[in-house]
Order: C-alpha cells, then sequence, then structure tokens
C-alpha cells in the first residue's frame, strides 16, 4: 500500500474573505507537501475548484504543481482533478498542460481527470446540467493518448474537434504519457474506471468498511481489461480519510473531537451535490456534528478515522489492506494547527509508512516503465 495527502486550500470561516489568511493556508499547504516529500509519502493530490468558497481556494492547481515540482524531489504530483468537459477546459490545453508539468517533475505527474465537483463549481462555466458533462468526458479520455503521441493530430468529434493537423508541445517526459485517473463516486464509475484500465480516484467520504463494493467493482473490471485507454494499464485503487497521529494517544483522540472538526464536511454536503450523502448529514450552514470522546472508538471501529499513536494507526490500516485499497490518502490540514499538520506528516511518515510501504519505486513509475 501507498501513502499521500491531497490539499485544497482549505480557508473556512471569515478567513475566506481575509486575503491574509487566504494566502497563508495556499503557502502552509505548500510547506505540507515539501514535509511530505521528506519522508516517505510517495504522493499528494492538488484539487481543483472553482467559486467554492472556504472549501477549497486552489483554482489554478497547474500552476500550484508547476511551483511544487520545483520545491520536490520524489514525490509524485497530482491533479484532483482536471476537468475535461471542452466548456471548462478545452482538451488541447489539458493536454498542454498535463505535459509540461510531466517534463517540471521529471516524470512525477499523475493526470487525474474528472467531471468537476458539483453544479455550482461546473456552473462557473455556464454547465447548467452537469450530467452533460458524462459524454463529454467519455470522449475526451480516449482522445488523450493521440493527443500526447501524434504529430498530426486531428479529430472530428461530438465535443470538440481540431479541423487540421497539429503537433500539440510538449511531448511527455520521455516515452510514454502520465497515468490516467478518474474520480469515482458509485460502484458503477468503479467498474468503469477498471475495464478502462485507469486509476480510481475514491474522493470519497465514507468508512473503508462501505467501500468494499466500489472497490470490488473495480478490481473486477481492471481484471477483464483487454484494451485500456492508455498506453498501459494502471491498476490502482486510491481512497480518502483523515488521520490524526501523534505519539500522544489522548492528545490524538482530543484532537479529533473538537467542535469544528467536521466543518469541512457540512461543506462537502453543500458543494457536491452529487455525492449521495448519508442521512443526516448536515449541509453549510447547519452547524456541524461534532464527535463526543465516548465516540471516538466507534468512529475508529467502523473505518470513518484513523487516530492514535503510530502502532494503533498501524492496526487500523489492516483495514484498509484487506479491502484491497492501494493507495491511502489523507486531507492536510482539516483542522489542525500548521505545527499539527507538520507532526503529523513526519511522525505517520516515519514510523507508519515503512511498515506497509516497502518498495522505493511508485506502483504507477513501474507501470509506464511496462509501456516503454
Amino acid at each position: 500500500m501507498e501513502f499521500g495527502i491531497f490539499i485544497q486550500g482549505y480557508v473556512p470561516g471569515a478567513g475566506a474573505h481575509d486575503p491574509e489568511r487566504e494566502h497563508a493556508a495556499i503557502m502552509n499547504e505548500a510547506e505540507y507537501v515539501v514535509v511530505a516529500d521528506r519522508n516517505n509519502w510517495k504522493y499528494v493530490w492538488v484539487t481543483e475548484h472553482h467559486a467554492l468558497t472556504e472549501y477549497s481556494h486552489i483554482s489554478a492547481s497547474d500552476v500550484y504543481m508547476g511551483y511544487l515540482a520545483h520545491a520536490t524531489k520524489r514525490i509524485h504530483l497530482g491533479s484532483g482533478i482536471f476537468n475535461l468537459s471542452p466548456r471548462a477546459n478545452h482538451p488541447v490545453r489539458n493536454v498542454e498542460r498535463a505535459a509540461m508539468l510531466d517534463h517540471l517533475s521529471e516524470g512525477r505527474f499523475e493526470f487525474g481527470t474528472g467531471r468537476g465537483a458539483g453544479s455550482h463549481e461546473v456552473g462557473t462555466f455556464n454547465i447548467h446540467d452537469i450530467n452533460s458533462t458524462k459524454a463529454e468526458w467519455d470522449e475526451v479520455i480516449r482522445e488523450l493518448p493521440r493527443m500526447f503521441r501524434e504529430k498530426f493530430y486531428t479529430f472530428k468529434g461530438e465535443h470538440f474537434s481540431i479541423d487540421k493537423p497539429h503537433n500539440l508541445l510538449p511531448k511527455p517526459y520521455r516515452s510514454s504519457h502520465p497515468p490516467f485517473w478518474v474520480a469515482c463516486g458509485n460502484p458503477a464509475t468503479f467498474a468503469k474506471a477498471g475495464k478502462m484500465g485507469i486509476g480510481a480516484l475514491g474522493f470519497n467520504f465514507s468508512p473503508i468498511h462501505e467501500m468494499k463494493p466500489q472497490i470490488g467493482a473495480y478490481k473486477e473490471g481492471i481484471a477483464t481489461c483487454r484494451e485500456p485507454v492508455g498506453e498501459y494499464i494502471n491498476d490502482n485503487v486510491m481512497v480518502t480519510n483523515s488521520v490524526i497521529c501523534f505519539r500522544d494517544r489522548e492528545r490524538a483522540r482530543a484532537a479529533a473531537t473538537r467542535p469544528d472538526r467536521n466543518y469541512l464536511f457540512s461543506l462537502v454536503c453543500l458543494y457536491h451535490d452529487t455525492f449521495p450523502k448519508p442521512a443526516g448529514a448536515p449541509v453549510w450552514p447547519e452547524p456541524p456534528l461534532r464527535l463526543l470522546p465516548e465516540h471516538v472508538q466507534p468512529a475508529i471501529d467502523r473505518g470513518a478515522l484513523l487516530c492514535g499513536t503510530p502502532e494503533d494507526i498501524c492496526e487500523q490500516i489492516e483495514a484498509y489492506r484487506r479491502t484491497g485499497v492501494d493507495q491511502l490518502v489523507f486531507g492536510m490540514p482539516s483542522n489542525l494547527s500548521r505545527d499539527e499538520v507538520l507532526e503529523c506528516l513526519e511522525t505517520f511518515g516515519q514510523k507508519v509508512i515503512p511498515e506497509f510501504d516497502k518498495n522505493p519505486l511508485h506502483s504507477t513509475t513501474r507501470y509506464r516503465q511496462s509501456a516503454a
């Protein structure tokens, strides 16, 4: 199992309207990636959202990852996600910026794709029916390998066209394209990703035990993949959760019960209106549900939270390995302070990751090398 973090420019509360607080959040999260790079973490997923106040203030993830490429050495940089709708991003621009990031990172770019977080976000681009983006994604994803590879690319499609031959530059780093991924929610999308031979980004807020159908659907799909979309199969299912890893168990558990701990979840319920929400889930501006001290252990037991000492968390991660997770990713910073996030990254990276990830080579690098 491999490990990563995801960052999004989370600026909660009144700070979302304070330029200094916004700037601090953006720069702090860049620092988290640099620290993760030094402490065995293999991936960072940089979300890209538009007009989602408080929830995410990173709207130009390609610019952000260009900065991170120069500041890091080993960690892979993933787009989480580039929207493939031609109305939001023309396919040529997506291919150009993906290839450029691939060069700047020297092969460390992960090409995560999707259709947008929800109706509010895609409405920024005058897309008023998010379901209409499904057919667009289907068309564009199959053209990406040709756009990366061919020197005289043309295409006549339903959603975009390039009438005269064009050589889209730069070409990817070395001999093959970056690994393809797609953001997934329901079992059908996981199965579709598997059948297409691309990685599944489970940006979910479900306990791991509830993810078994989705992960099972993906693994069944990829087992039958004979004609992958790309030049190689990226057999990878990533899921997200939260983690609080300190050397002091009681201190970690106390952090889990802070009043603002689940504020982010209320924003998810507001903006991700295409995601199924649990019954009774608070939607901003409803106050977030608070985790009481007596509820921490039940939350751990049902796979909704990883919390405690490195030894505790090693035991808790076993459920993810049994479920078939290939990559486990945690959102940073949630409600931890900057210093607490840095401590968590270092402690988890030094004490937990080596117990589960003993191969220094990234799985996606191995898959990409097989294509070469």
